[in-house]
């Protein structure tokens, strides 16, 4: 079966997200499974202390916390997430993210058409 959308992940396949990255010792680790125009999925394994530092995007970014827990700051507001949790950070707003211990996360975002 060819696939021309999804990638680096099993179809047709049950599979548990947080298993397909692994957290590295300082270092953050992502899988790509969808980058087109549209939209962008990618699976994410940080360790403590690893940050993406403030910027924006272009489009809504929902993050879905799979493990762990992260400290999000949208604008001016701080949310600390846990596993289970879910935030959306609107495009062109400022954001970051910090591990306050390690967490995997999966981040969708949908870009304008």
């Amino acid at each position: 079966m060819t696939n021309k959308i999804m990638k680096n992940i099993d179809l047709a396949t049950p599979l548990t997200l947080g298993t397909l990255v692994t957290y590295q010792t300082g270092q953050i680790v992502s899988r790509t499974l969808v980058q087109n125009r549209a939209v962008s999925l990618t699976l994410f394994a940080f360790d403590t202390g690893e940050e993406i530092s403030s910027h924006e995007s272009k489009g809504d970014a929902m993050v879905q916390l799979l493990d762990g827990k992260a400290k999000i700051t949208i604008g001016t507001g701080e949310y600390f997430l846990t596993a289970g949790e879910t935030v959306v950070m609107p495009a062109g707003m400022p954001h970051a993210l910090l591990a306050v211990e390690p967490f995997k996360m999966l981040l969708t975002v949908i870009f304008p058409g």
